[in-house]
């Protein structure tokens, strides 16, 4: 990825490249013009795979982290503890 697209948030990549589809789609564009779109499009869903995959690798963490806390709070409150599901 280049400098620009890192510092792309994922909404401003998924316009861009939804702009870059309609163009392509719209047709009326030189070889070279359709192949410089059709590269700035892979570059902006390279970009939107990896905010993606971060986001999927966020939740995956919340959700083990939460799974192992609720074994943890389980136990805890068969032996008198509080309950912790606020926590």
């Amino acid at each position: 990825m280049t400098e620009t697209d890192t510092s792309l948030g994922y909404e401003q990549a998924r316009d861009e490249l939804v702009e870059v589809v309609r163009k392509l789609e719209a047709g009326g564009t030189s070889l070279e013009d359709s192949l410089a779109l059709w590269e700035r499009g892979e570059e902006l869903a390279r970009v939107c795979r990896h905010w993606l995959e971060g986001a999927r690798a966020r939740l995956d963490s919340a959700l083990a982290a939460r799974e192992a806390g609720a074994g943890e709070a389980g136990g805890a409150r068969e032996g008198g503890g509080g309950d912790e599901r606020d926590a």
